[in-house]
């Protein structure tokens, strides 16, 4: 099987960027894929996740930092072959990281929360992904993160997220749940919490069947 590459990115900070690919590298880890976790972020959150994880006795994933955007880019190109997956998870900014990450990957999942500011700032990521279709063929997927239990603004985000050509809207949501901010703060994947969410757990599942066409 060809690696495959995803950036979870967005050039808006908040919307759940390193949390949802942690789940998405530990929850393939764990079905038996190899997986290399890249983080793009200069803060490292989810590359010091996977530590604690190491250090708790988990099995551990292969993780490694590159904020500068030439490095990340020089590395992934060299060293991807060896693994089923690259995770890459890209600050929440239009970064250098960002910029490179784009074009070396077969695909990006863009979170976004279902708030009007979130909405409109898809515009700047849609601009990026222009960009990067220039350099390299890539699928765009769109998902709520951090959705609402009910109301109109689920809604209202989704039909606007809709308007945007370049990207497809993905059927599949995460709810506004303590449990994955818990698992990822102990480097885990919500399946290994000691009281497990059901929920979460299916969406996660739902959504990560999604994206790495599993």
């Amino acid at each position: 099987m060809a690696t495959k590459t995803v950036v979870v990115g967005s050039s808006k900070g908040g919307t759940g960027k390193s949390t949802t690919s942690l789940q998405f590298s530990i929850g393939l880890a764990r079905e038996g894929a190899r997986v290399w976790h890249v983080d793009g972020d200069r803060q490292q959150t989810s590359v010091t996740a996977i530590t604690l994880r190491a250090e708790s006795g988990r099995p551990t994933i292969a993780a490694s930092a590159y904020a500068d955007g030439r490095t990340l880019r020089t590395q992934v190109l060299q060293q991807r072959d060896a693994y089923d997956y690259v995770v890459i998870d890209a600050g929440g900014r239009d970064s250098s990281a960002l910029r490179a990450a784009l074009t070396v990957c077969d695909a990006v999942a863009i979170p976004c929360l279902p708030r009007t500011f979130d909405v409109w700032a898809m515009q700047d990521m849609m601009q990026l992904v222009d960009e990067a279709r220039a350099v390299r063929e890539l699928t765009a997927y769109a998902f709520l993160n951090a959705a609402d239990a009910g109301g109109a603004d689920n809604r209202d985000a989704a039909a606007a997220l809709a308007e945007f050509p370049q990207v497809e809207l993905l059927p599949f949501r995460l709810g506004r749940r303590k449990a994955f901010a818990n698992a990822c703060g102990a480097g885990l994947h919500v399946e290994e919490m000691p009281r497990r969410d059901l929920i979460a757990c299916a969406e996660i599942d739902r959504l990560t069947a999604a994206i790495f066409g599993l």
